[in-house]
């Protein structure tokens, strides 16, 4: 007899992570089905549909549809009687975990996805937190940055939370088709002849950094007057901040914003080098941009946060760079584009690195090893 699996997951329009899981997950031992807090049909959605996953999409557009939407997911646990709920992201877990308590589902399992962001943003958030944690019956931390925050910060027994990195199908990113990239070029009009083009695929929020990477790129303008900054998933509530240094700093020919492009893995391939800094070592939880980049081969400047620290090595797979510094954002920079031999090293060996780290293979049998085990199997 299989097991029960269903899946709640909020606010999330398309994601890879979800459709490898859906796919790849072994569907002869697990019976896996979707819930989708979204406002709107999504492309996961799709997506599930298109390969026969049950799927529901339920709304919480208003605190009203929060309420019918808690009463709908108990009666759906209450009737279709899974072994397990896994929850993903905030408002799916504190509604997700409740609704399958109330319904007495005997594994409730919650993936952390943020660090410290209610600590130091939303303080409300942390009673909703403590509340999600003490109702779950098994953490997941994406990452040893996550577990710290789980088991020092909010004091959740170091048992209750296992550490299950998120696993990629890496070889979507370097295998991409040439026509791909090119109509990307041609989509957001970037010149073959344009160097340096500098990537960065960060949401806009403070504490991502993004306002530390402009005025570095403002002076590589200095070195390199035809250079693209790149600025994809360009929204978020640091947006009006990020755009007015944007409109002080850069002339309109050097930088593009993407709000959202479906087709990230050959968006890698327009960028020569790529920077993600945030402003501390625990803002970020995981950070999957680390891996993408080096498994795109795209040679990158760092700052440590989230996961970064447990595989980033300065001048082997990346360079590191101090928090807050556009000066050492601009020289690392500086560096890495004088220098083909050293970017050609770092681009091979951070594809090498993730590919042993961060396989999808790894993740599915984490997430299996530990569905079983709650279930005593």
């Amino acid at each position: 007899m299989r097991i029960g699996v269903t899946y709640i997951v909020s606010n999330i329009n398309k994601s890879l992570a979800f459709e490898w899981i859906a796919k790849d997950l072994d569907h002869d031992k697990f019976k896996l089905s979707f819930i989708l807090l979204n406002d709107h049909s999504s492309d996961l959605e799709k997506y599930l549909i298109s390969i026969g996953i049950p799927v529901k999409t339920m709304k919480i557009l208003s605190f009203w549809s929060k309420i019918l939407t808690f009463l709908r997911l108990t009666l759906y646990f209450l009737k279709q009687k899974p072994e397990i709920v896994h929850a993903h992201l905030y408002e799916a877990g504190y509604m997700g975990i409740t609704a399958a308590w109330c319904a007495g589902v005997k594994c409730r399992i919650y993936t952390r996805h943020y660090s410290t962001l209610h600590h130091h943003y939303f303080p409300k958030g942390k009673l909703v937190d403590s509340w999600i944690n003490r109702r779950a019956t098994k953490l997941i931390a994406v990452s040893e940055n996550v577990r710290q925050v789980l088991t020092g910060l909010e004091g959740v027994p170091a048992s209750k939370v296992k550490v299950v990195h998120h696993g990629f199908e890496l070889s979507g990113f370097s295998e991409v088709l040439e026509r791909d990239v090119a109509a990307l070029r041609e989509k957001y009009t970037i010149p073959k002849e344009s160097f340096p083009v500098v990537g960065m695929i960060s949401r806009y929020t403070h504490w991502k950094g993004i306002q530390f990477a402009i005025p570095a790129f403002r002076k590589l303008l200095q070195i390199y007057p035809d250079a693209i900054l790149i600025l994809a998933n360009a929204n978020g509530d640091y947006k009006k901040e990020i755009e007015d240094i944007l409109d002080k700093t850069l002339e309109e020919r050097n930088y593009r914003e993407i709000a959202f492009e479906a087709d990230i893995q050959s968006l890698y391939q327009l960028f020569d080098v790529f920077v993600h800094v945030p402003i501390d070592n625990h803002s970020e939880a995981f950070g999957q941009i680390y891996v993408e980049a080096m498994a795109a081969g795209v040679p990158s400047v760092f700052t440590l946060s989230g996961v970064a620290g447990e595989f980033v090595i300065h001048k082997d797979n990346a360079l590191i760079v101090d928090f807050q510094s556009e000066d050492a954002i601009f020289e690392a920079l500086k560096e890495l584009l004088g220098n083909s031999e050293l970017r050609n090293q770092i681009s091979i060996s951070g594809s090498a690195t993730v590919k042993e780290s961060f396989s999808l293979k790894k993740m599915i049998s984490s997430l299996e090893t530990t569905y079983q085990t709650q279930l005593g199997i």
